[in-house]
């Protein structure tokens, strides 16, 4: 008969892509039974319907089958637990929704409201209770999306909407309530909607509720977010840089109310021609990488222009680009939630700003007018061009810091003595920064001189 032992070395060898570590370490394995030459355990990950559950399970399944004495394996995939959720209202339909995924854009038109209704589908189709919520008052897609233009809800007898169903999703938006018909109200009765479908809509038992945040940052977008627990928020853009001006906005409103970014999808990224293979970026190649470098934020998913994305969600349903973009969300979702990032210690003085993080023990110094040189904000950096605005001789010779604060897990903000304040410095600038100034990062990961 197995050991217990033999089993938890079999499974060590599953290395999980987004820690890489093994899921013994990661304490994935549980409930681990022995009987004669049955074998028998779960494998708990992070979130439901992650892309890598079935993976793993095959491989779970031959690694401890090629044990000796083993006749038979039983795994089961589950996910994690989620504590109960904070909610505002003590009656709100949302308290057994495990995930809550805003999808948020900074600008109208970029495609937001298919990235959500695409991550939704995508989700419910694998298996996962799933919800999307339309949360644009003024201008509601759901309902376009799905083809569902017929007004009115129903209601439960305790007075909560009872949400639209279509292929086990479940639906619900402020269209259903008004039908075609424009949206002519002022803020507070706004407010008033907002909080009826945030609460009062009885979705019961979900996996994921996705919502369809409204275009902007403004009130609407502030009361969802201090309204409810949001679990993480991706940001839809295009490469334009009409749009990309704007992302700032929306990493910073996230932050104010604790919201971690899990990051940016690019929408219309670029075009593949019907007689070759090659990626045209029609906006730029280096939208993308733009973004990371002035935000710090990752860009985690490029989607082409294509007709599949403008068409109908039926056509969308089960193609790679459905897939592949659901997978890199729900794996750095898992990832956000998992890891416990810790953030670096600032202290800063008339000649320095210097980072420290105790976990790693990495540490960075940079000179206040290097740092000040390196602001990528539009008033240094042409936003179009992005050639350099900023002429460094004006910059004081006693410029520093004043008041340092900290963005998410990947930047700070500067306000500076010369009164500029609206520049990101992403961790891996001052870290390069270091580098380049020969004082090192303190760990030689980053190619500096550690």
């Amino acid at each position: 008969m197995a050991t217990e032992k033999q089993v938890l070395e079999a499974l060590s060898k599953i290395i999980d892509p987004d820690f890489h570590r093994d899921i013994v370490s990661l304490g994935f394995v549980q409930d681990l039974s022995i009987d004669g030459e049955t074998v028998s355990f779960t494998i708990e990950l992070t979130t439901p319907a992650c892309p890598l559950s079935p993976v793993f399970q095959k491989q779970a399944i031959d690694l401890v089958g090629d044990l000796p004495d083993v006749g038979k394996v039983r795994v089961n995939m589950t996910a994690r637990k989620r504590e109960s959720r904070h909610m505002s209202a003590e009656q709100s339909g949302l308290k057994k929704v495990k995930y809550i995924l805003a999808v948020s854009s900074c600008k109208g038109g970029v495609g937001k409201s298919t990235v959500a209704a695409l991550l939704a589908k995508t989700l419910g189709a694998r298996g996962a209770k799933v919800g999307l919520l339309d949360a644009d008052i003024y201008g509601p897609s759901i309902p376009t999306l799905f083809n569902l233009h017929e007004p009115g809800v129903r209601a439960t007898p305790e007075q909560q909407f009872l949400p639209h169903e279509v292929e086990g999703l479940k639906l619900m938006s402020f269209g259903f309530l008004m039908g075609d018909g424009p949206a002519v109200l002022r803020g507070p009765m706004v407010a008033q909607y907002m909080q009826q479908l945030l609460h009062n809509v009885a979705w019961g038992e979900l996996d994921y509720l996705v919502i369809d945040m409204p275009p902007g940052t403004g009130d609407i977008q502030l009361t969802i977010s201090q309204s409810i627990q949001i679990d993480a928020a991706v940001i839809v853009t295009t490469p334009h840089q009409l749009s990309l001006t704007d992302v700032r906005k929306g990493i910073m409103m996230f932050d104010k109310v604790n919201v971690p970014v899990l990051g940016v999808v690019e929408n219309m990224a670029y075009f593949v021609c019907d007689n070759c293979d090659k990626k045209h970026y029609l906006f730029g190649e280096a939208g993308g990488k733009s973004l990371e470098a002035r935000f710090g934020l990752e860009t985690i998913a490029q989607l082409p222009i294509t007709a599949n994305l403008s068409g109908s969600l039926d056509a969308l349903s089960g193609t790679t680009i459905a897939n592949e973009t659901t997978d890199v969300v729900i794996r750095t979702l898992g990832k956000k939630i998992l890891e416990k990032p810790s953030r670096p210690q600032v202290e800063f003085d008339a000649k320095t700003v210097t980072l420290t993080w105790s976990d790693s023990g990495k540490k960075a110094t940079v000179s206040n007018a290097a740092l000040r040189r390196a602001c990528s904000c539009a008033l240094c950096v042409d936003e179009m061009t992005r050639a350099p605005l900023l002429d460094p001789k004006s910059i004081p010779m006693d410029i520093h810091a004043e008041k340092v604060g900290i963005i998410g897990n990947y930047a700070i903000t500067v306000d500076w003595s010369d009164g500029h304040n609206t520049g990101f410095f992403p961790y891996t600038t001052i870290l390069e920064l270091a580098g380049k100034a020969g004082g090192g990062c303190g760990s030689g990961s980053c190619g500096c001189k550690g």
